[in-house]
């Protein structure tokens, strides 16, 4: 166990998730090495959730709540991260969750479902059931034919940059979490929270819980129209650029 004391206590707590999801069957080998990726980033954030990260994650809740078919897309990694919150979500949302993985395979999916009803997500998507789509080279491009397939919204958090660029080609708004603000999917997505996932996951559920109760649903479609994503992700750039200038100088 990891003592609260430590320096970098949450950050430690979310490495064991993904070791524990790795054990489990839920995470793949290639999903630890793409979180500590992931980290460096978060470094140069100071391991917070900048106002830049919060108001992209305010338009994504905008994007959610406002469409007509929306679907959480869930991969290896965020079903061991956030597997509660994606719960949560839906309770306050609605919105299904499809299961969807780079490195797919039937038994991994039935793992990572097993792990979402365990946390009280029922009517799962698996993708068992899928149509595949154009122009995106790997197991990502099986998509549940009630889920992706047929989504006019589609959050998904630590997506891959082709899919993201794919699923924009077919019409799709993408909204994604990703700390690297020079990724593909950052680039090629509607909305990218530059955030950490489990922070993110927090901050929209506060929000989606805020905008459906108080009456303030009018207000999702002056955010929506009023974003741009290349200055989001130029803002949370120069936010990692200043950070490091500050620590090295």
């Amino acid at each position: 166990m990891v003592s609260e004391e430590h320096p970098r206590y949450r950050s430690l707590t979310i490495r064991d998730k993904l070791v524990e999801g790795y054990e489990k069957g839920i995470v793949s080998t290639h999903g630890l090495i793409a979180h500590g990726r992931g980290e460096a980033f978060d470094y140069l954030l100071g391991e917070k959730t900048s106002d830049t990260a919060l108001n992209a994650t305010k338009v994504a809740c905008a994007f959610l709540l406002t469409a007509k078919r929306p679907v959480v897309s869930v991969n290896g990694n965020t079903a061991a991260l956030v597997a509660e919150e994606i719960a949560e979500l839906h309770v306050i949302t609605k919105i299904p969750v499809e299961i969807n993985l780079f490195h797919r395979s039937r038994e991994r999916i039935e793992r990572i479902a097993h792990h979402l009803q365990s946390h009280g997500l029922e009517n799962i998507l698996t993708g068992l059931d899928f149509v595949e789509l154009l122009n995106i080279a790997s197991q990502r491009a099986k998509v549940d034919k009630r889920g992706i397939y047929q989504a006019d919204t589609v959050l998904a958090p630590l997506e891959d940059g082709d899919r993201a660029l794919a699923l924009t080609q077919l019409g799709k708004i993408v909204l994604t979490v990703d700390l690297n603000p020079l990724s593909r999917t950052a680039l090629t997505s509607t909305v990218t929270i530059v955030d950490e996932l489990t922070r993110a996951m927090k901050n929209l559920i506060t929000l989606a819980k805020y905008f459906k109760t108080t009456g303030r649903m009018n207000k999702l479609a002056m955010l929506k129209t009023s974003f741009d994503n290349r200055e989001n992700l130029e803002a949370s750039y120069k936010i990692m650029l200043e950070r490091l200038q500050s620590l090295v100088s």
